[in-house]
């Protein structure tokens, strides 16, 4: 009797199982968990309001955003409104970081002031003349031949053939950078190149000067293909900020001294989306002098500017006709 029940009793659990898996009723804890669902991300992102399908941006790379981020820094500082009592902390080697309530701005020490230098003084002085805005501007730069010797022989190089005459600014960021240099610039028909070129020749890296506001440095080719950082032969920069975050990563080979508004004012003039700007503005001369003691001002004084009167060196014929005239 009991060999007939247990069949049947078995028969029952099991028809009773069979009706609760038909149910959905919860299965045993010895079912193996299911494999998780492989994640991907979408070629495409469909944005709202019907736009059409916009490729993923990929991530950028740590150094990128990190210098993003500075810079977004620098520009929230500027805008931002000043309240309560303010606080300045020098970092050894860095900027100082002044808080003001909530706003914190950035400054590094001050260059020194040209007409303050003495009279015994020696230094390597570059006097480029710009095309702006129907008018030829001036920005005068020091080069520090000591500090980058290679850098500044091959800039002086340049200078002395000609290389930079005629050529375009091809990077201009709003208080940023303005950049130029490029041997491609000449053409105007090779605009969607420009940037590219002056790679054939290239100078090694002397890492030591900051970016303060200013600073004159190489460009170069990104560390995956340039992991030496060597500089373009041709292409150079102005930075317009106190940007830490460049340093250790270019040379640095000069400091502006007068003329920082022109260069200031090229930065905000309309740019296509490589950067580059719309209207051409080329450099007319770059004339390397060595000049001894003191720069002297102009009664041209723009906030926190000021401007120098080229030295004698630097003038051509008809500026000192001129000034024998007047």
């Amino acid at each position: 009797m009991l060999k007939k029940i247990v069949p049947s009793a078995v028969k029952l659990l099991s028809a009773l199982l069979l009706l609760a898996i038909g149910l959905g009723q919860p299965v045993s804890a010895q079912e193996a968990a299911p494999p998780l669902p492989t994640t991907t991300l979408p070629a495409t992102v469909q944005p709202p309001g019907g736009i059409p399908n916009l490729p993923v941006t990929p991530l950028a790379p740590i150094d990128k955003m990190a210098e993003q981020a500075q810079r977004e820094l620098f520009e929230a500082a500027e805008r931002g409104n000043a309240t309560g009592a303010s606080s300045a902390t020098a970092i050894p080697g860095g900027p100082i970081v002044t808080t003001t309530g909530r706003k914190t701005t950035f400054a590094a020490p001050k260059v020194e002031d040209p007409a303050g230098w003495p009279k015994d003084s020696q230094r390597k002085l570059a006097v480029m003349e710009v095309s702006f805005g129907g008018t030829i501007e001036t920005v005068m730069f020091e080069l520090y031949a000591n500090d980058a010797p290679m850098t500044v022989s091959n800039f002086m190089d340049n200078c002395e053939t000609g290389s930079y005459n005629g050529l375009a600014f091809h990077r201009a960021i709003e208080n940023f950078i303005v950049q130029t240099g490029d041997p491609l610039t000449s053409d105007e028909g090779a605009r969607d190149r420009w940037g590219t070129g002056g790679e054939s020749k290239t100078v090694p890296a002397e890492i030591k000067r900051t970016h303060r506001k200013g600073a004159v440095a190489m460009g170069r080719r990104s560390d995956k293909v340039n992991p030496g950082r060597k500089s373009n032969g041709y292409q150079f920069y102005f930075s317009l900020g106190n940007y830490g975050s460049m340093d250790g990563k270019y040379t640095v080979f000069g400091q502006v001294v007068s003329g920082i508004e022109t260069l200031e004012k090229i930065s905000n003039m309309p740019v296509d989306g490589n950067d580059c700007p719309i209207a051409r503005i080329e450099i007319k001369s770059i004339k390397v002098i060595d000049h001894k003691g003191p720069l002297y001002a102009t009664q041209q004084d723009t906030g926190d500017s000021r401007k120098y009167s080229k030295p004698a060196a630097a003038k051509g014929f008809f500026e000192r006709f001129i000034e024998r005239v007047w």
